[in-house]
């Protein structure tokens, strides 16, 4: 069985091009928000392995909602998405318990090695 994978982005483009690079690579994406107070709600119902996090959201941004995914699970493992030029944003993300990060537009084989590095497989 995949590890299960939680994606959140406001757009569905995104979650689309995200979820067929992790499924391509035996990934099981469970759940798909669309801002974080949905990501955060799919996180305690789906207890997903790993969940990626779009930054800029209407709603709830991302950062908010790895604090909020965060106090539910320590132990979370969240990977940011990011648009080019978000470096700030970024390092807020991974001082609020982000793990790794990747860049919009997504290259398959550095989403997937970043996966793999949080997953352990």
């Amino acid at each position: 069985m995949g590890k299960k994978i939680l994606v959140t982005d406001d757009a569905l483009f995104m979650r689309v091009t995200l979820k067929n690079i992790l499924t391509q690579h035996g990934y099981e994406v469970v759940g798909e928000a669309t801002n974080g107070r949905e990501s955060v709600e799919l996180y305690k119902n789906l207890q997903p392995d790993l969940v990626t996090m779009d930054i800029t959201m209407p709603e709830m941004d991302g950062i908010s909602a790895v604090r909020e995914i965060k106090k539910i699970d320590p132990n979370a493992r969240i990977v940011m998405v990011t648009a080019m030029g978000q470096k700030n944003l970024v390092v807020e993300a991974i001082q609020a318990g982000a793990k790794d990060f990747i860049v919009k537009p997504f290259q398959p084989e550095r989403v997937i090695e970043s996966v793999q590095k949080l997953l352990g497989n």
